[in-house]
């Protein structure tokens, strides 16, 4: 029965593991916040301004959901420390698998709420709006560009996440040049947040007869969806729009009507285009809030006093500015170049298991060790 002395050993000793992630998540101000916003959406008159109600529901959702998953961990903590000690009580060896499921699903989940701990940015609970570009490079570039749009979206399915294409640019022959997608649920962005940067692959091309060995580049954008309480002065006057005809995997009437908006911010040079919805009010709308989103974000991240001061940020796709290298041939291995983390299952990595690499900047974003340059 050594083994079931093992495992009590080890759920002891990550009670106060259980008990630290309880003051770092602040348990006790979210019972108490709760208790206010309930008292304040019970109070008359509430639903008479409803950008208020709608944040107060918001933001009582999400302090639930953070007591009710700590809670869910102490009570399993619990229940796994009783089954052990009910084995150890009568020998009865068939409780095994059970206790070994379960702490390692508990394990896992408090992995998960630690990393959660991390995203305490501003914005990092909002939902992202990320933006592919392919690299020079033709055919070979746009068809990397739609290999990483099509992993980020099996990540947010194996997530549970929602996602919209928002804007889609067919690649000339295959893959696509460009295209912008919205990534919906509690903490994309602070996760997705790690993702943004030059992403390098390396394979034999499937367009080339010669069966040589090419080197391509995409870059990924990544911004929080911030919502229309966030103050910011853009002026009609700054803003070039232009319509045209919907085409590609994102639009809901493609070639029909010149529904699709195209906003250029012309002091700053952003620029931004939405043709995934029915009407071109709901694309400027749309375009309008990722205008909003991009200037506030460079506000931000720049550190700058007013929205005048932003200039467009020109990324540089190409070698040497790439924080993950993705290689596929002569061996197979995906590499951060930020954090160092690695993992050599390249077919699992394109399907979207990149919690790895996303876990790894988290960690490495809040202790500030990152791998040497």
């Amino acid at each position: 029965m050594i083994e079931f002395e093992e495992y009590k050993q080890k759920l002891n000793n990550i009670r106060p593991a259980l008990d630290d992630l309880g003051s770092a998540l602040d348990l006790e101000g979210a019972r108490r916040e709760l208790q206010e916003l309930e008292q304040e959406s019970a109070t008359d008159g509430f639903w008479n301004d409803l950008t208020r109600s709608q944040k107060v529901l918001q933001r009582t959702k999400h302090l639930k959901a953070k007591c009710a998953s700590h809670t869910a961990m102490v009570h399993q903590w619990d229940d796994l420390l009783t089954l052990c000690e009910m084995a150890l009580e009568e020998q009865d060896e068939s409780l095994l698998p059970e206790l070994s499921s379960g702490y390692e699903g508990l394990s896992r989940a408090l992995e998960q709420a630690r990393l959660e701990t991390l995203l305490s940015g501003e914005y990092d609970h909002n939902n992202a709006i990320l933006s592919f570009h392919a690299g020079a490079g033709g055919t070979e570039a746009q068809d990397w560009a739609q290999m990483l749009f099509r992993m980020y979206t099996r990540w947010a399915e194996r997530h549970g996440f929602q996602y919209k294409v928002l804007d889609y640019l067919d690649g000339d022959e295959a893959g696509m040049k460009s295209a912008t997608v919205l990534i919906e649920g509690e903490n994309a962005y602070g996760y997705m947040r790690s993702e943004s940067g030059v992403h390098r692959l390396v394979r034999v091309s499937p367009f080339d007869s010669s069966g040589r060995r090419h080197t391509s580049f995409a870059a990924l954008e990544v911004m929080p969806e911030i919502g229309d309480d966030v103050e910011i002065d853009i002026r009609p006057e700054d803003l070039k729009v232009d319509t045209y005809r919907s085409g590609g995997a994102g639009g809901q009437h493609v070639n029909k009507t010149e529904s699709a908006i195209r906003i250029t911010h012309l002091p700053t040079g952003v620029v931004v285009a939405c043709q995934n919805e029915r009407s071109q009010h709901q694309n400027r709308e749309m375009a309008m809030r990722m205008l909003r989103s991009k200037l506030i974000e460079i506000k931000e991240r720049e550190h700058l006093d007013k929205v005048e001061d932003i200039k467009g940020v020109q990324m540089k796709i190409e070698w040497g500015s790439q924080i993950r290298s993705y290689v596929f041939m002569p061996y197979t291995l995906a590499k951060d170049h930020r954090t160092g983390y690695e993992f050599g299952n390249i077919a699992a990595v394109m399907d979207g298991e990149i919690d790895g690499f996303i876990n790894a900047y988290l960690k490495a974003d809040a202790t500030g060790n990152w791998a040497e340059k």
